[in-house]
């Protein structure tokens, strides 16, 4: 490139610059025209602690009511030597509704000071903050949370401190900080049905902070942190990694140290079985903890976490302390990825499935659910809103309900069948209403070194291992480890809205090993469309509290964590599962040893049997909605 042309590259660029920089300008102006900016303030914990906080609130002397998130992540509004206005954008649409927007970086983060632990730093500190912003001369008292994923997560385990001024949640994509709830002993996310689910490992490789990191120093004035700032958020750089490529590394317990990646906290989780008195000790939410709060859960269809987080708002309304907190708990369900509900549109597409019309007007319902418990004034949203609102594929339409699952909703066997040869899409499995006379079980080769691939996915956080959403899954039914079982063609169309059971009876010649199991709904033209997925590690088919081993030749029931979805399953469709030994790297490999897993470096291949007929009818519960 000529000495000129590298002239005219940099005047475009600066010129690009000073348009963005104008255009953010423009921000900053209109919210200093309606709003006290007060950032970096150092929010004082019980222990001496401080909290990094930014304060936007309504210019005046009124008193208003505080929407408070707290988060892991950088809000820091400079960042590169460029202004960030995300945060700015966010407080200035809440300003502008009356409301102080206050958001707050976790101990350890950035600039606030202490140790960071994953869901792990003191719950009091979330009830101090509540605390803290309630007696401010500007606050009206009342206090409102919201957030996604892990600004969501710790919400519900400081709700059950039950700090009078806290007056209501919004809890979306919320999983990893739901613990033991009901069926599910997925730790935050940590595991499901005991199997791990590697999306931590990949996340805590680009999130946690090195204890060697530098700090600032402790007691560091606001005045000056202001300054820095502007030219040093303490954000590390963390190089870019093939993450399909890293967490195919064995042993587990070593995937970031090979990538070179931060120190932290991810070598002693790792190590942690589904019952570890750990688990009991940090920011997850257990059901067995009070809950009284006011909440309005937002799930997803394609998240991590559909099924605990349904069962947590199940949990809350049947046993909130009180009456009136009973009475009030909210749910939407929408057909979308992780934390991606405004993305919906007009062809809302997750993986490459289009399922219609999604949009729902977020804004106007949490605005709604704001104003009524943090401002006591009603609204006709709240007064027409319905207790449950979800969307069913297939049908491609939001419907409601006053319960969940629906309450016409009939659970309904199919029962697994075949001739011995259900291996692969081309085997002769079927997926039946009718009990199977004999059992004929299907077998098949369960290498951990050549595990079934993940294929979309319900799904977050895993780089470019696994891509979330529904995707044909025909091509992957062509493996022999997989065993297909599929419907007759549908005359009449069916809904299933709900929790999907399912009971499989295994033997193996291994001590331990994993069963899997997708639901998919087949289209005419033999496209296989994945909706949701479980897993299950046989060691722990008897409770999360023991490690039990098989005996070679013996068949067990195993109990599969539910699965959960709205589905039309159109006439002329099919309905399918698929079951094998691994879904990888959604979950990590089962080394079919019976040995820690997480510190293995090899494995031997299993021999699985699924057996379907007599004792060992194995089967899945479809709840059907009845019209």
């Amino acid at each position: 490139m000529s000495a000129y042309l590298k002239f005219l590259l940099v005047l475009l660029l600066a010129a690009t610059s000073f348009e963005t920089f104008s255009q953010e300008k423009s921000i900053i102006d209109q919210l200093e025209e309606i709003a006290i900016v007060d950032q970096k303030v150092m929010m004082p914990m019980r222990d001496g602690v401080r909290l990094a906080t930014d304060i936007y609130r309504p210019k005046g002397d009124g008193k208003f009511p505080v929407v408070f998130s707290r988060t892991p992540y950088n809000f820091n509004t400079w960042g590169n030597g460029e202004l960030n206005t995300r945060t700015m954008q966010t407080a200035m649409d809440w300003v502008k509704k009356g409301y102080a927007y206050v958001v707050q970086n976790e101990r350890g983060r950035y600039f606030s000071e202490g140790d960071w632990d994953i869901l792990g730093v003191p719950l009091t500190d979330g009830y101090d903050a509540v605390d803290w912003m309630a007696k401010q001369p500007w606050s009206n008292g009342k206090v409102g949370l919201l957030g996604c994923s892990s600004t969501a997560e710790w919400q519900m385990a400081v709700a059950s401190l039950d700090h009078p001024a806290l007056g209501a949640l919004v809890p979306q994509g919320y999983g990893a900080g739901v613990g033991r709830v009901g069926e599910f002993y997925e730790q935050g996310n940590w595991y499901r049905g005991g199997a791990g689910q590697m999306l931590f490992t990949n996340w805590l490789y680009s999130v946690q902070h090195d204890p060697m990191a530098p700090k600032l120093p402790k007691g560091i004035e606001q005045k000056d942190l202001l300054r820095l700032q502007r030219f040093y958020d303490m954000s590390p750089e963390y190089p870019r990694i093939d993450s399909k490529a890293a967490l195919s590394h064995l042993p587990i317990q070593d995937i970031i140290k090979n990538q070179h990646g931060p120190m932290g906290i991810y070598e002693e989780m790792i190590t942690r079985k589904p019952n570890d008195p750990k688990w009991y000790q940090g920011g997850l939410y257990h059901d067995d903890m009070p809950f009284d709060k006011p909440s309005f859960w937002f799930v997803s269809w394609f998240d991590v976490s559909a099924g605990p987080n349904i069962a947590l708002f199940n949990h809350a309304r049947q046993n909130a302390v009180s009456q009136a907190a009973r009475d009030n708990q909210y749910l939407v369900i929408a057909p979308v990825l992780h934390c991606s509900y405004t993305r919906a549109t007009e062809n809302t597409m997750v993986g490459d499935l289009n399922v219609g019309d999604a949009r729902l007007n977020y804004d106007e319902i949490i605005t709604a659910w704001f104003d009524l418990w943090l401002k006591g004034e009603k609204s006709e949203t709240m007064d027409k809103m319905p207790r449950v609102q979800y969307y069913t594929m297939g049908a491609n339409k939001w419907q409601t309900s006053e319960v969940w699952p629906p309450a016409n909703a009939v659970m309904t066997p199919f029962y697994l069948d075949s001739e011995g040869k259900a291996n692969t899409l081309n085997g002769d499995g079927k997926l039946s209403p009718k009990k199977p006379k004999k059992d004929n079980p299907d077998t098949f080769q369960y290498d951990p070194m050549d595990p079934v691939m993940s294929h979309g996915g319900n799904v977050c956080c895993t780089g470019n291992a696994v891509t979330g959403g529904s995707f044909d899954q025909s091509e992957m039914e062509l493996r022999d480890d997989i065993l297909v079982y599929t419907s007759d063609v549908l005359e009449e169309g069916v809904e299933v809205s709900g929790f999907i059971e399912s009971y499989l009876y295994l033997s193996s010649d291994a001590k331990d090993t994993d069963v899997t199991i997708k639901l998919i709904d087949v289209y005419p033209d033999g496209k296989a469309y994945n909706l949701d997925e479980t897993i299950q590690r046989v060691r722990y088919r008897e409770g999360y509290d023991k490690e039990v081993w098989m005996e070679e030749g013996k068949v067990y029931e195993v109990k599969m964590t539910p699965m959960s979805t709205s589905n039309y399953f159109a006439a002329g469709h099919r309905i399918r599962i698929e079951v094998s030994s691994s879904n990888f790297p959604r979950f990590d490999r089962n080394l079919n040893t019976g040995g820690n897993i997480y510190d293995e470096t090899e494995g031997v291949v299993a021999t699985n049997s699924i057996h379907h007929g007599g004792k060992s009818l194995s089967r899945i519960l479809l709840p059907m909605v009845k019209k």
